[in-house]
């Protein structure tokens, strides 16, 4: 399913000229409070409901909806939600933060944190790592740990869905104090 694309130049330009923009940031939270454009509202994707979104657009409904997380993947899967949800008119914001910060735009900056990519590394090494270790010095069965974390390494890769990164998304300390009802916060 193809979605529709901006530059985040382009984006930055139809926002210079005074137009009213609608963008949605579907990172985590933490990601959010790390680095922002300025105006995104969070909607983290691991709770996005396309028609909720709709009914509480900033601005005209009859203008798109821009989608950016942190380097367009995610972007992309939620433009695809909503497409299935019957809401054609969402773009996603090619190469995300990381290009829109690329491109020398201006970001709204907060706390640092690990990124969620980071952590599906550190989480997926130390595994493979203790699997690796336990098979060797325990019990060869252990090399199932390393089996199953590089299986779902092949399956993230090709369905471009993590669900390491899903799961360690949810963990406290990716979540920030205070935020509730984050589909809507700014």
């Amino acid at each position: 399913m193809n979605t529709t694309t901006i530059t985040p130049q382009e984006l930055y330009e139809i926002r210079r000229s005074g137009k009213q923009v609608d963008l949605i940031d579907v990172r985590t939270p933490v990601e959010f409070r790390e680095a922002h454009v300025e105006g995104a509202r969070l909607v983290p994707l691991d709770g996005l409901d396309p028609p909720a979104v709709m009914t509480r657009r900033n601005g005209n409904a009859k203008e798109p909806l821009y989608v950016i997380c942190r380097s367009g993947n995610r972007a992309r899967q939620a433009c695809e939600r909503f497409v299935a949800a019957g809401f054609t008119d969402v773009v996603t914001v090619e190469g995300g933060a990381m290009a829109w910060e690329q491109a020398g735009l201006p970001l709204v900056r907060g706390k640092k944190a690990v990124s969620l990519e980071r952590q599906v590394r550190i989480a997926a090494g130390s595994l493979v790592l203790l699997g690796a270790v336990l098979a060797l010095a325990v019990h060869p069965w252990f090399v199932l740990l390393p089996a199953f974390v590089g299986s779902g390494l092949v399956f993230a890769g090709v369905t471009d869905a993590c669900g390491m990164g899903l799961l360690l998304a949810r963990m406290p300390w990716n979540q920030v104090k205070g935020q509730k009802g984050a589909c809507c916060s700014r």
